[in-house]
């Protein structure tokens, strides 16, 4: 049985990375994941627990099949929730929907779902619910949008007092017994 306590960050990444020296870091939604990991890093109390740390790297070019998904998966297995990093830039990246699939669809993983592109609680809403712009960006990863029924969803903007909110919140992690729904914080 594995001690899920880690967050795994879920982020659109190009494939193949380009081979500069920016690598994934090219990407923005990998560099939101890294302000993440600044917070933590500037704030040992900072409450994210990174389950990409609790496996050994792998490069660029392995293979996706032995190696790439194989380490996706036990990283999932490892993991309290799914930080899910939603952007205009998202694509449907092989990568990306089978983190998605496997860690709702096998693992039953709630979401925390933050939206870079938007800085405010009240940036999110209109009249107290998630803004059609907002639920607008879901058909970026269709097999979230399809499979998001399935666990909770804390939809949230990319403010670090929400995110340390969010992850503090006990109910938005694997085996709380929170009922599937889409949730978000009152502005």
């Amino acid at each position: 049985m594995a001690y899920r306590n880690g967050n795994y960050a879920a982020f659109y990444v190009a494939e193949p990375f380009h081979p500069s020296s920016l690598g994934a870091n090219a990407t923005k939604d990998f560099q939101y994941y890294n302000t993440l990991r600044m917070w933590k890093g500037a704030d040992s109390t900072f409450p994210f627990i990174d389950s990409h740390e609790k496996t050994y790297s792998v490069r660029d070019g392995s293979d996706w099949e032995y190696t790439l998904k194989p380490r996706l998966r036990e990283r999932l297995r490892n993991s309290k929730n799914i930080i899910f990093f939603l952007s205009s830039i998202t694509t449907n990246s092989r990568a990306l929907r089978e983190e998605i699939d496997y860690g709702i669809n096998d693992q039953g993983l709630p979401v925390i779902v933050i939206y870079p592109e938007y800085p405010t609680k009240e940036s999110l809403l209109v009249d107290g619910s998630l803004k059609q712009a907002v639920k607008s960006l879901w058909s970026n990863l269709p097999v979230f949008a399809a499979s998001m029924a399935g666990v909770p969803t804390l939809h949230v903007p990319m403010n670090k007092e929400v995110i340390k909110q969010s992850l503090h919140d006990g109910e938005f992690i694997v085996g709380s017994g929170k009922a599937p729904n889409i949730y978000r914080y009152n502005a």
